[in-house]
């Protein structure tokens, strides 16, 4: 969970650098692709590629990635993964509206205080940028993901799901990616590996984890990333959360761990 904001934080130093997003977004995808194809490429079968709701769900993460990038070239990484985390709450609606999973009271409550707390950092109507936009519509993406992952998750196994993912984010993304390509400095080309190592060696760590431990004794560690984006944003960027922000992000952490152990609990 330290790894995934450590990749957005390289591909935010890429960003004010004036390379593109979606450069930044396809390159993270193709790399990722390149780099986990020989350990995955046995477990995956081609057909997984001819389902379209292999593809739906690869442009959903495609588009949450691209989305927290533009959002990065303009706003502090606390910030942006405070409003980001919009996403569980979509996931949880979508799930009980399209997967007919059970609605709980007691959790939808939780959930609207998260929500109230992501209001405190986006803001709408003082304040609120462009740059929290793209970080609300991240997580409304990576909502939309996080219910497709669920919906397929019986589909193939997780490391062929994830190779899936990042093949489809490299190919889809290509016609915008490539022609945004910057000049390859040193510079670019360390952060551009950073940014991709960190994000798929961060899901690799949790595909590996879940493997020795059950998902619900997992599951509150995603909410350390927004500990890890705060800890990022001061110590890289020099940038500390005022205090409605903070509160906010807070509020969020504290939203998501108390779901996750109602959940645990039953």
């Amino acid at each position: 969970m330290a790894l995934i904001p450590g990749g957005d934080a390289a591909g935010k130093l890429l960003g004010e650098t004036g390379v593109a997003p979606v450069f930044v977004a396809w390159s993270r995808f193709a790399l990722g692709a390149v780099l986990l194809l020989p350990f995955v490429l046995h477990l995956t079968q081609p057909r997984l590629f001819l389902d379209w709701r292999v593809w739906l769900r690869g442009l959903l993460i495609a588009g949450g990635i691209v989305s927290i990038l533009t959002a990065l070239r303009t706003e502090p990484i606390a910030n942006v993964f405070g409003a980001f985390f919009v996403g569980p709450m979509v996931a949880y609606l979508l799930s009980v509206w399209l997967l007919r999973e059970a609605f709980s009271f007691t959790r939808a409550a939780l959930l609207a205080v998260g929500f109230a707390g992501v209001i405190l950092v986006v803001r709408p109507g003082f304040g609120m940028t462009p740059g929290l936009g793209f970080a609300v519509l991240a997580g409304v993406f990576y909502g939309g993901y996080l219910t497709a992952s669920r919906w397929l998750a019986d589909l193939a196994r997780p490391r062929a799901m994830l190779i899936s993912q990042l093949v489809v984010g490299a190919l889809v993304l290509a016609p915008l990616g490539l022609p945004a390509m910057p000049e390859i400095t040193p510079r670019i080309a360390a952060l551009t590996l950073a940014s991709a190592l960190g994000s798929m060696l961060g899901n690799l760590c949790l595909i590996l984890a879940l493997r020795i431990a059950p998902a619900t004794r997992l599951a509150p560690f995603v909410y350390t990333q927004l500990v890890a984006a705060t800890v990022l944003g001061w110590t890289v960027f020099g940038v500390w959360p005022d205090g409605l922000t903070l509160a906010g992000l807070v509020i969020v952490l504290f939203s998501g761990l108390a779901t996750l152990a109602l959940r645990g609990g039953r």
